[in-house]
Order: C-alpha cells, then sequence, then structure tokens
C-alpha cells in the first residue's frame, strides 16, 4: 500500500511540472505575439535621398569660395602660355591706379588694399562679404555707372563679384587643379598673384536678363551694350575684349570691369587697345 501511494505521489508532481511548463509556454507565446504587435520592425527604406554637393559659393570670395568662392570664380580665364618664375615680374607699386596685372606682371602675396569697402548702396549677387568689396575710390565710380545705366537707359545691374584675395585665389585655383587638372584649370582661373580681382579695383557685373551669371553672351545684351559704350565714361574698361584673346591672356569677358579713372579709361577705350598695347605704344 505504501508503494502505490509513493507512485501516486511521483504521477502527481510530474503532472503539476508538466501543467507548469505548458503553462509557462503559453504565456511566452502570448507574450510574443502582444510584443510583436506592439513593436513591428523597422520598415526598410523605399530608397536613398540622393546626396547633394555643397555649394562651390567662393568663401573668402565670391569669385572665391565668389562661394561663392558665391561663385566661386570669374569663369574663362584662359592661359597665354605656361608661365615660369623667369617669366613673372613682381610688381613694386600694386596700390597705383594703373597697375598692370596679368601672367607676366604679378601682384605680392602680401598685398591687400589699405582702402577697401563695403558694397553697400548698389545691388549685389553673392551673400560671400569678400567679393562685396571695391577700393573706394572704384567703387564711387561703380555707383555712378549704375545710377547712369538706371537713369538713362532703364538697366538694373548687379555687382557679382568684386575684391579676392591672394589665399582665396590660392584656394580656387588649387581646387579647380585638384578636380580638373592643372590643364583644364589653366583655362578659366587666374594663378594666385595674376588676378586682377586682387586690385580691388574689378567688378564682374550682370543682370537679370542673365540670371545674375557670368557668361560672354552678357555682350549681346542691351544692358552688356550699353556698358561696353559707356563704361569708360565713369573711368571703367572691359578688360578683356573679343578678339584680343592672343594678347591678353584671357578669353573675351564682357563682364569684367577694371577702374582705371576716367581719363585713363578713355584714352584706353578710344584707341581701341587693350590695356597691354596701350602701354606698350
Amino acid at each position: 500500500m505504501k508503494r502505490k501511494g509513493k507512485i501516486k505521489i511521483h504521477r502527481i508532481i510530474i503532472l503539476i511540472v508538466a501543467l507548469l511548463l505548458l503553462l509557462f509556454g503559453v504565456k511566452m507565446l502570448i507574450e510574443g505575439i502582444v510584443n510583436k504587435n506592439e513593436n513591428p520592425p523597422a520598415e526598410e527604406p523605399s530608397g536613398s535621398e540622393p546626396v547633394k554637393e555643397p555649394d562651390e559659393e567662393i568663401t573668402g570670395p565670391s569669385d572665391t569660395q565668389e562661394n561663392t568662392l558665391d561663385e566661386p570664380e570669374t569663369p574663362g580665364e584662359e592661359p597665354k602660355g605656361e608661365d615660369t618664375p623667369e617669366d613673372i615680374v613682381i610688381v613694386e607699386n600694386p596700390e597705383a591706379i594703373d597697375v598692370l596685372v596679368n601672367r607676366t606682371y604679378n601682384l605680392p602675396d602680401t598685398y591687400v588694399p589699405g582702402d577697401l569697402v563695403k558694397l553697400t548702396d548698389v545691388p549685389t549677387v553673392l551673400s560671400n562679404p569678400e567679393v562685396n568689396q571695391m577700393r573706394s575710390v572704384a567703387y564711387e565710380a561703380l555707383k555712378q555707372l549704375f545710377t547712369a545705366a538706371k537713369d538713362e537707359a532703364s538697366y538694373d545691374l548687379y555687382a557679382r563679384s568684386g575684391y579676392r584675395s591672394y589665399n582665396t585665389q590660392v584656394s580656387l585655383y588649387s581646387s579647380y587643379v585638384t578636380n580638373h587638372g592643372q590643364a583644364a584649370a589653366d583655362t578659366f582661373s587666374a594663378k594666385p598673384g595674376q588676378s586682377e580681382h586682387q586690385t580691388g579695383l574689378v567688378m564682374d557685373i550682370t543682370c537679370e536678363a542673365m540670371n545674375f551669371q557670368l557668361d560672354d553672351t552678357f555682350g549681346d545684351t542691351d544692358e552688356g551694350k550699353w556698358v561696353s559704350e559707356n563704361a569708360h565714361r565713369f573711368g571703367f574698361i572691359v578688360r578683356y575684349p573679343k578678339g584680343k584673346e592672343d594678347i591678353t591672356g584671357y578669353m573675351y569677358e564682357p563682364w569684367h570691369l577694371r577702374y582705371l579713372g576716367v581719363e585713363l579709361a578713355t584714352e584706353v577705350y578710344e584707341s581701341g587697345l587693350t590695356l597691354e598695347e596701350y602701354f606698350e605704344q
């Protein structure tokens, strides 16, 4: 009798354990279903958002990082030829209004005009503060030019890129060489020290008809034609005229205005010569 009682107790214990295991399994199953419903797995994205390249606006200019560098820099500069250190002359009087700057006559790397002013009274295109500067005498003349264009012909002109520092030109030129190779970069970017923008006497201008960009078709617009025929009255010349690429070393840039003062600008304009040709007379 005692043995039968023990067997019965063992069976009860086994049954209880089995029931407990069954209940525990059911509980785990229910909890798993509930958690799955409450926390579904994250969906895989249907596609990747395209990566946007940073804007190439000139920072430190314009025409720069004019960016710049809004932009940044004046497109279309074309080398006259491969320059070597023996060909280069560092100008001794970089602050002169009539200073000649090109692939032979270079500005010192330390030169910064001492009378730069902000363009506060003319419409500008780029947000970079460096390119929105000119030497004070050139800026006063630019304001007169813009006012005359508006008053005489109802044309609205815009300043896009003015002063650019030597270091800005270093960054611009280096980035173009890295991205496009030196041969290609030399077709549209001036080397450091060879850009007239460093003088503070230059402004690249544009208009709404050009979508505020720089392109040689500016010379075909009514605004561009007016500027070409009247800029000298205010002391400016179109520095890189059409058909003179072999002389200036740069392609035709109807947007690139260089300040020389009214007397000299008028003489250069009436001569039909480039600045290089005029000085060689």
